[in-house]
């Protein structure tokens, strides 16, 4: 996996995710790192290879076909709940987008 600066791609998810005004993260329940705004959660990492996300209906459909997206390991075939793999740079830079995309709707 390529990376920026030395820096992991989970550490460069990190620094930026929780730069936003508002976000914190702490570890869930199943050991992954959670971004939250308030009680509600943009979404996860699990390490530095995949994150995980719930979008409402319409955006989950729009990010699935533009293949931004892929089904959650946990709820195939569910809209809504949605999985990214972590394998380069471009990744990194589109989790960040995605996670922008849910902390978006729910500081507005």
């Amino acid at each position: 996996m390529t990376t920026t600066k030395s820096q992991t791609a989970g550490e460069q998810i990190i620094a930026e995710v929780t730069s936003w005004p508002g976000v914190e993260s702490g570890v869930g329940r199943r050991g992954e790192l959670a971004f939250k705004v308030g009680r509600r959660e943009i979404g996860h990492l699990h390490g530095d290879h995949a994150a995980h996300f719930s979008f409402p209906k319409q955006v989950w459909s729009d990010l699935f076909e533009q293949g931004r997206i892929v089904d959650h390991p946990v709820f195939p075939g569910r809209v809504g709940p949605a999985a990214r793999r972590i394998e380069d740079d471009s990744d990194v830079r589109d989790v960040i987008a995605l996670m922008r995309i849910n902390y978006d709707r729910m500081v507005s």
